[in-house]
């Protein structure tokens, strides 16, 4: 069974590997002439060399390094057009001998920067770049690859402009545009026509044989060149010695800055380009791909293939999908192409350079329209049809594409790259900044979860909008501060006491952000106001902030929270203090004062008081066990009991709820007979009334009249609870 399993394997690879090398070629050679298409056509054969050079000795490389993943390699389209703008922008000025050591310098120095990404463990921060940035940045690049195609297309000299084509058409040749022109859609119908065919495997050939089907009826002066010849070679790490010669004093040495520069920039974008590749390649190859891994063997890899004369290379997503459908599944079909690949520099040099150009210029055309962005070319057209629910999101997301794009077409890759950095973060700024209150309510319709007599409970209903609470979430930052105190005071204006700022959803605190609450403390201090914090110390950065910054020593311990819900309990408890009814936190309620005896005479509360138990707790004692049977009413007469449970992985407890004096508790069990279904516990020395059971039915046999009235009054508590309760949630849904 093994036997047959790895043959089953080894025969995935071979065919794997065999079909990655064929399409590894062409698209190689395709990116080799891009790259060095600015230094004129005599650099053509080198071109080639260095796109094949790039899938050769990256995956070598990466073998060697011990990498297991049957992945392939080869030069990315958006990496290679980047090296080709620095090209054009800086060197191809500089002809001569030493100009190809620039170029493939650039590369090596790319290498070594990515590789330093991997080993710092900067893979992650690269991520951070926004997907607009990225989508105009490939937009861009897909457009001018399309335009640098159209002169070998037309068979007019690359020198020539375009629109001075346009206005004289004579000057291209129709022959190979039509070799162009089939040659693309070959390629783009290709998998409909023939499926199992590699589709720009299919064009070179078509094409190529349309080209040299025209030249044998006698049309060969008006088609295109060809390649020309490739001499062949064993490659040699032969730009090495170059590399070193240009830190000696000498001409080339004042393009160091730029180089440096050009390779930083490049390193970038193919780092990122790398990490965007795995992830995808991880979603079919089900294979985890570590980032910062892949960065480092991609970097030595680039340094290598720069030494032998090759171009900046990433992950080749497409013969990456044709290894794995093929079959291959280990580093063997990788090892393959790489012998494949090498086998064909070194014998079928004189074969490829008698493909024409304008085929490779073709198979080009057809990549750059492939890789224009899905996503924004989607969404443009979502949001004219207006199938946006949030359009103005999108319009702005669409605003970052056109402009880096239109910069990078206008200026350079560069400076495209660097503005729409630039927006992007102004567009985020802008948005966090409106984000920062997640929701903002009164103390009128949200209270503490603290059950009180109903008389209170109606003063708080009152005086509740003297508090207001915002509960913040997201990061405090310079952009966002100004706004909260915009928020606050907009509040002040109204009848406001109390501020509680919730920071539970709060990630990060900046020094503006901690003085912006310093500030707000003062005020409300000098207004005789107070604002109070809840969950401050639940971050510890963030609280540290607040220490650093001198907040938490300004705001006192009393005015620091564990909870929103511990805040506003002690804010309603200055409200009642400040009120007329301010002694019922203290007094004990006497049993004409419980509410759930209201509407009841003289004699009547004074047969319920002969059915009343009076019991005092210590602070801590379990007054109700979660699962008795016991269906006892309990009425507090004095002190406080809540009902709390434990937070899983915390060393503390969340209250659920909490009676005060003349509240009544266990009302629930009585009424459905079921067992208690929650344990709750004195907060302090309580005093209660308890009315047990076995008496409540008394009085239902002997006093229906009295069973009736207290039955209506617990029916009041009730419904004055869920009044609340729906209050509460239709404000914090709303």
């Amino acid at each position: 069974m093994s036997t047959r399993l790895d043959l089953t394997r080894l025969k995935g690879d071979l065919a794997g590997g065999v079909t990655s090398a064929v399409l590894t070629i062409p698209v190689s050679m395709g990116y080799g002439v891009l790259a060095l298409a600015p230094l004129g056509d005599q650099y053509i054969t080198v071109g080639i060399l260095a796109g094949l050079y790039s899938a050769i000795f990256i995956p070598l490389t990466i073998l060697l390094l011990g990498d297991r993943h049957p992945l392939m390699y080869a030069p990315r389209s958006v990496v290679t057009f980047l090296l080709a703008s620095v090209i054009a922008g800086n060197l191809a000025q500089t002809q001569g001998p030493r100009t190809l050591v620039l170029v493939f310098l650039i590369t090596f120095l790319a290498g070594i920067f990515q590789a330093l990404f991997g080993i710092l463990r900067l893979g992650n921060l690269i991520r951070y770049i926004p997907a607009p940035v990225m989508a105009g940045f490939q937009n861009a690049v897909a457009v001018l690859i399309f335009l640098s195609q159209l002169a070998p297309i037309l068979g007019v000299p690359r020198q020539l402009p375009i629109l001075q084509v346009v206005a004289h058409p004579w000057l291209a040749q129709p022959l190979t545009g039509l070799v162009g022109v089939v040659t693309c859609l070959v390629i783009w119908l290709g998998p409909r026509v023939a499926p199992r065919i590699p589709p720009i495997v299919l064009g070179l050939v078509v094409g190529t044989g349309t080209y040299y089907g025209l030249a044998a009826l006698g049309l060969r002066e008006g088609l295109g060149p060809i390649i020309g010849a490739i001499p062949a070679a064993l490659p040699t790490p032969s730009y090495f010695t170059g590399f070193v010669s240009v830190l000696a004093p000498g001409q080339l040495r004042q393009f160091l800055p730029t180089v440096a520069l050009a390779a930083a920039t490049l390193a970038l974008i193919a780092s990122l380009d790398a990490l965007l590749c795995a992830k995808t390649a991880e979603s079919v190859t089900s294979a985890r791909i570590p980032g910062n891994r892949i960065l480092w063997l991609l970097g030595v890899g680039n340094t290598v293939t720069a030494c032998f004369g090759g171009i900046a290379g990433g992950i080749n997503l497409g013969s990456t999908f044709t290894n794995f459908r093929a079959g291959g599944r280990t580093r063997a079909s990788v090892a393959l192409t790489v012998a494949l690949l090498l086998m064909t520099v070194v014998f079928l040099g004189p074969v490829i350079g008698l493909v024409p150009r304008v085929v490779i210029a073709a198979t080009l055309v057809v990549v750059s329209i492939q890789l224009l962005d899905r996503w924004s070319v989607q969404a443009a057209r979502r949001l004219l049809a207006r199938d946006f629910v949030y359009w103005k999101a999108a319009a702005l997301d669409l605003l970052v594409v056109v402009l880096v794009a239109t910069v990078t077409i206008v200026y350079n890759l560069v400076a495209g790259v660097a503005v729409g950095m630039a927006v992007a973060v102004l567009f985020f700024l802008l948005r966090m900044s409106k984000s920062v209150v997640r929701r903002c309510y009164r103390g009128d319709v949200v209270r503490s979860r603290r059950t009180r007599d109903p008389r209170l409970m109606e003063l708080l209903s009152g005086e509740g909008r003297k508090i207001v609470t915002f509960e913040l979430e997201g990061p405090i930052f310079f952009g966002t501060a100004e706004y909260l105190a915009s928020r606050v005071e907009a509040a002040l204006r109204q009848e406001t006491s109390y501020v509680v700022l919730d920071l539970k959803r709060v990630n990060e605190l900046d020094s503006t952000g901690a003085r912006v609450i310093q500030q707000l403390h003062d005020r409300l201090a000098r207004e005789g106001k107070r604002l109070l914090v809840s969950h401050a110390q639940d971050n510890p950065l963030l609280w540290s902030v607040l220490k650093d910054m001198g907040v938490a020593a300004a705001l006192a311990q009393d005015a620091l929270f564990v909870d929103t819900d511990a805040a506003l309990e002690w804010v309603e408890d200055q409200l009642i203090i400040g009120s007329r009814s301010g002694a019922a936190l203290g007094d004990e309620v006497s049993l004409d004062r419980l509410a759930v005896l209201a509407g009841l005479g003289a004699a009547e509360r004074e047969l319920v008081g002969r059915a009343l138990e009076r019991r005092v707790y210590r602070q801590g004692d379990v007054v109700i066990k979660e699962g008795d049977a016991d269906r006892s009413l309990f009425m507090i007469s004095k002190g406080t009991a809540s009902v709390k449970v434990a937070l899983a992985g915390q060393a503390r407890e969340k209250r659920l709820a909490s009676f005060s004096p003349g509240a009544v508790f266990g009302e629930v069990a009585l009424l459905d007979e079921e067992p208690r279904s929650a344990t709750v516990t004195a907060d302090e020395e309580l005093v209660c009334y308890v009315l047990d059971d076995t008496c409540f039915r008394a009085l239902t046999r002997e006093h229906p009249s009295i069973a009736i009235k207290l039955l209506t009054n617990l029916s009041r508590e009730l419904s004055r609870r869920l009044r609340k309760a729906n209050a509460m949630i239709s404000q914090l849904e709303g």
